[in-house]
């Protein structure tokens, strides 16, 4: 400076003039905003502040949109009043906004405020304006699980905690230096674990969000049965104990898995070589499998018509029925085969033996008749139908015209009082034509009507030749006769 010129500040200015730039400078690196300015400010009401500060950090989606400004006592309440400074990048804030109080990083420490701005249909909040405690969640620290918890439970707790110690510091080696000793091989758990924890993910994107929403759920269940949930740890230790206790049949267990994987695989390679046939099914099965469906829709039609058919008022009913007839077809299915037999047998007695003999012609000398003898049983009928068409008050008669005489006859037996009648004549009666034998042959019901021969109508008793022939007529021919089976 050159002698006769004035400085034109002096140090005390100077020192002035450093001390206001570092205060502004501070001001601006920890309130970021601009003095004698206002700022868009939203309030909210929670019933714990979570150790939240003025200058705690406000973020949407991780991103810093403002902070908190101050935390007070909300009117004569034990909640808190946190009024927060939002920027313009924050903004809007909509009134079914949500927030959610976090732990921030170990190295960040304290909380922030993790604010949902809402949708667009809500309106904006106001500045000033108060998101209500119903739209707040707050962490829940570790003291109050620990008091949520009652004395045995605290107790069992910590007698799990000191037999983790114990696990850790027992044994040759120790628990401890056996979980050194895991980490050996960490990177490649790590790396599996990685491709685990990426299929736990799921396929849909909300797949992880569901499982951990039901696992809320089975956590607020065992929380609201405590009982419940005591006596499955009670279980857990005295099952763990038993393990412990059989530790060495455990470890041979744990050692037979070797060879039983070696035998599992076998098994699957057998598995494997067999596949190829079933492959091949199912190939040879598909275009079945795929025509199933118009084979499925053809049958509609034939069904929808078929069901009334099945109904009860048709083949139902009649099912209904048969029921009941079943049981009668059953018997006499079970009946028919022994009739069958008897049918056979009157068959072949027809065949055998009555129809040969109708077909034989009766030789009665003048009387003979020029036709088969079941004709002239027929002409016989129509006979006795003309004789007897005389008939008085008694009812019909057959009359039978005789010259009185000194030769008495006498009936058999009739119908009308089962009585004989006695008449006369003026000559003796002829014989019968063929003659009857005085004693019929026996009946032989134990014989079988078939196995005997064709009965000789013209044999001594006739007034014909044996063979059943009229002088000058060719002989008849002899039926044939079948076999017995």
């Amino acid at each position: 400076m050159r002698r006769g010129h004035e400085p034109r500040i002096s140090a005390f200015q100077a020192g002035l003039i450093a001390v206001a730039l570092i205060a502004i400078g501070s001001y601006f690196a920890f309130a970021k905003a601009l003095p004698f300015r206002h700022h868009y400010q939203v309030k909210f009401v929670t019933q714990n502040a979570n150790l939240l500060q003025p200058r705690s950090v406000v973020r949407i989606a991780g991103v810093d949109v403002g902070q908190v400004d101050k935390v007070e006592r909300y009117r004569n309440t034990k909640m808190a009043l946190v009024t927060m400074r939002i920027a313009d990048r924050g903004r809007p804030i909509h009134s079914d906004a949500e927030i959610k109080i976090r732990p921030r990083l170990f190295l960040e420490g304290n909380f922030y405020v993790d604010l949902k701005p809402g949708t667009s249909k809500a309106p904006e909040l106001k500045d000033g304006g108060m998101i209500p405690v119903t739209q707040i969640a707050r962490p829940v620290q570790l003291d109050q699980i620990l008091t949520s918890l009652s004395a045995p439970t605290r107790k069992s707790l910590q007698g799990a905690v000191r037999g983790l110690g114990d696990a850790l510091d027992s044994g040759h080696p120790t628990g401890a230096q056996a979980l050194n000793r895991t980490l050996r091989t960490s990177p490649r758990s790590l790396r599996d674990s990685a491709v685990v924890g990426q299929a736990l993910v799921g396929p849909q994107r909300n797949d992880l969000a569901a499982a951990i929403a039901g696992f809320g759920k089975a956590a607020k269940a065992i929380a609201d049965n405590e009982t419940a949930a005591t006596s499955l740890i009670r279980d857990f230790r005295i099952t763990m104990n038993t393990l412990a206790a059989q530790s060495p049949a455990l470890q041979r267990t744990v050692q037979e898995l070797g060879p039983t994987a070696i035998s599992a695989r076998r098994g699957f390679d057998s598995l494997n070589a067999a596949l190829p046939a079933a492959r091949k099914f199912a190939r040879d099965l598909t275009p079945g499998v795929e025509a199933t469906p118009a084979v499925i829709a053809a049958g509609g039609p034939w069904i929808d018509q078929t069901y009334p058919l099945l109904g009860k008022d048709e083949i139902g009913g009649w099912l209904h029925d048969f029921s009941t007839l079943a049981p009668g077809l059953a018997g006499l299915a079970a009946g028919t085969k022994s009739f069958l037999p008897s049918i056979d047998d009157f068959d072949r007695c027809i065949t055998d033996v009555l129809l040969p003999s109708g077909n034989i012609k009766v030789q009665d000398g003048p009387l003979s008749v020029p036709v088969e003898n079941f004709k002239e049983l027929w002409y016989s009928f129509t006979s006795q139908a003309g004789e007897g068409a005389g008939f008085d008050g008694n009812g019909t008669f057959l009359r039978l015209v005789a010259n009185p005489g000194a030769v008495s006859i006498e009936t058999g037996k009739t119908n009308y009082g089962n009585q004989s009648y006695f008449t006369t004549t003026g000559s003796v009666p002829l014989r019968t034509r063929p003659a009857f034998t005085s004693k019929l042959p026996p009946l032989r019901r134990d014989v079988k009507c078939f196995t005997q021969p064709v009965p000789d109508v013209n044999g001594v008793g006739s007034t014909g030749p044996a063979d059943g022939t009229r002088p000058g007529a060719a002989a008849p021919p002899v039926p044939e006769k079948r076999s017995a089976p």
